[in-house]
């Protein structure tokens, strides 16, 4: 607790007696062990007020508390008529303002000031709502004026004549403003403090709510929600666009039908358009109030859901040194607007989430566009065959996967299906695929038969030098009248299936030989079957054998029965891979999978 004021003990020595002569001590503490424990100062005011009719000569007291701007709060005045203070406030929409004479004398002051004030008792009626009238036939008024925050405050004492003692009267109307605002900065750290620790915490749960999504479009929405009603009653996020001009892309209003004029405001109004630009380019935002609103579609002079805007707020969003947009808050009063930090602290933390998701979806779309080129963009076109190709990606990562697929038709007319996985993913995953998927269509293409281009391969991956290693199947199937020839050779790969056309029968085919990339000098022994009418050839990777159930098993146990009952058609190899998914409860490796099927 703050020590009390040692004015108490002067006044023994200025009164000639002891300080419990008159009772002001005992007045005192209990003003002073009662400000520690109100939760405003007003709650003081009947304690105040009978502490300085205790004076001698004291017929009335009273108070006045009024803003910066010199308009009055509130006046408060107790008679020893009176059993409790009576309070006088402006009725809602009157602006009652201040006399002048006594706004200028409080204007400056730091701490308590009394001055003997006879123009009180002239000037009582200039006092908006005739608030100070009782001191009309007060002989002598002492006046202090203090602070309380960025208010300013002012006592009055009536003594009905001249003071024996008036240092002691003085000293003790400076006592109780000091008590009033040693409380009142008290109330304010602590508000402060509690301020803060609920706005931390509602900046950390934004970050949290932000941060958790990696798309663009829920986290400006979700910017958007956070601020609606928590801190303001409208908000709208503005992003530049490819043209440097700010755009809307989300916006919250607390009234559901205000939300279709506020996106209309956000588009097409030119005053908010100039005010954005404005904030953009100031370090903190702008606060916009009063005549800084007019000419636009808020405040009192506007019209519709605008008019019971009274502040605008405005944060650039800024992150890694880029300025991405504008975050507007649409405020209906004006109590806690003050304080930017908080703004600028949600502003600046919606940037990052907004820039991050931003990244992450443009390097998604540029692996995605790079998966695609390491991949055939169609299928070609077999008389005989029906070919069908499916590709999924388990893992969500920023990295290419290394499965890749092709089908070449070759010179002579037969058709090359090749199928292959690059040992994990990234950069240099992708430049092996596309050297693997290229060199063997380059090679097919011209004949080569697939144990050869295998080998081949083999030693242009050696050449690389690289740590990864490679799998890979090729089969070449030649037409024949009941049929389709396969020639396989195999390269670590999984082994293929044949499915029967009745889909009674999967076959494996066992053929396999050394990784490529691994050893120098790798043979690639073919194995040739034939395909009849309505039989499939199944090729695909690792990541179809490795998707694994709720009950721990593998999708290998079961893809045999998966096969026999898929059918065939264009889209087997979509159907397979469902099959897969529905089944796969953990497991992150991509799918690539390559059918192809004779014709009845």
């Amino acid at each position: 607790m703050p020590e009390e004021p040692e004015q108490a003990q002067q006044d023994t020595a200025e009164t000639g007696g002891s300080p419990e002569a008159d009772g002001w001590p005992r007045e005192l503490h209990s003003l002073w062990l009662a400000a520690n424990g109100v939760q405003d100062v007003t709650d003081l005011a009947h304690l105040v007020y009978r502490a300085l009719l205790t004076q001698p000569g004291a017929v009335v007291a009273a108070g006045a508390r009024w803003d910066a701007q010199g308009l009055l709060i509130y006046t408060r005045t107790l008679t020893t008529a009176m059993a409790a203070p009576g309070t006088r406030r402006p009725p809602a929409g009157e602006r009652w303002a201040v006399p002048e004479t006594f706004r200028r004398r409080g204007a400056a002051v730091e701490g308590p000031v009394v001055v003997e004030d006879d123009a009180l008792t002239r000037d009582a009626a200039l006092w908006p709502g005739d608030s100070l009238r009782a001191f009309g036939a007060a002989v002598t008024v002492l006046e202090c004026h203090f602070p309380l925050g960025a208010d300013r405050a002012a006592l009055w004492v009536g003594l009905d004549a001249p003071p024996e003692n008036l240092p002691v009267l003085r000293a003790r109307l400076e006592q109780v403003a000091e008590i009033l605002m040693v409380s009142n900065h008290r109330l304010l750290v602590h508000r402060g403090h509690e301020r803060r620790q609920v706005e931390d915490a509602f900046l950390a749960e934004a970050s949290l709510q932000m941060d958790s999504s990696l798309d663009v479009e829920e986290t400006l929405r979700r910017v958007a929600r956070l601020a609606v009603p928590a801190m303001a009653e409208g908000c709208v996020v503005h992003l530049f666009g490819a043209d440097g001009r700010l755009a809307p892309v989300a916006w919250a209003h607390v009234a559901a039908p205000a939300q279709t004029w506020l996106a209309e405001v956000s588009l097409n109004d030119a005053w908010l358009g100039k005010a954005l630009r404005g904030a953009s380019e100031q370090a903190e935002g702008a606060l916009l109030r009063g005549a800084d609103l007019s000419g636009g579609p808020f405040g009192p002079g506007s019209e519709g859901y605008g008019a019971a805007v009274r502040v605008l707020s405005i944060s650039p969003l800024r992150a890694r040194g880029r300025a991405l947009g504008t975050l507007t808050f649409l405020h209906h009063g004006s109590e806690g607007v003050e304080d930017l930090r908080m703004l600028g602290d949600l502003a600046g933390r919606a940037a990052l989430a907004i820039d991050t998701s931003t990244l992450y979806e443009q390097r998604r779309r540029h692996v995605e566009i790079l998966q695609r080129h390491l991949l055939p963009r169609a299928l070609p076109e077999v008389p005989g065959l029906i070919l069908s190709s499916a590709y999924e990606v388990a893992d969500e990562s920023l990295e290419v996967g290394g499965d890749f697929y092709d089908a070449v038709v070759t010179g002579d007319g037969r058709l090359a299906l090749i199928i292959g996985d690059v040992c994990g993913r990234g950069a240099e995953a992708a430049a092996l695929t596309g050297l693997a998927r290229h060199t063997l269509r380059t090679l097919l293409e011209d004949g080569t038969p697939p144990g050869q281009a295998l080998a081949r391969l083999n030693r242009a991956l050696i050449a690389e030098r690289s740590s990864r290693f490679v799998t890979a199947l090729v089969a070449v199937l030649s037409p024949m009248p009941e049929g389709w020839e396969v020639e396989l050779a195999n390269a670590g790969h999984p082994r293929p299936l044949v499915r029967s056309a009745d889909g009674e029968m999967v076959e494996e085919l066992t053929t396999g030989g050394v990784l490529l990339g691994v050893l120098d000098r790798s043979a690639y022994e073919p194995l040739r079957r034939t395909l009849g009418r309505g039989e499939s050839l199944v090729l695909f990777t690792d990541g179809l054998l490795e998707a694994r159930g709720v009950d721990g098993t593998f999708f290998e146990e079961h893809l045999a029965a998966a096969v026999r009952r898929n059918g065939g058609g264009p889209s087997a190899s979509d159907r397979l891979i469902s099959l897969a998914a529905e089944f796969r409860a953990a497991g992150d490796d991509d799918t690539a999978v390559l059918i192809a099927e004779v014709r009845e």
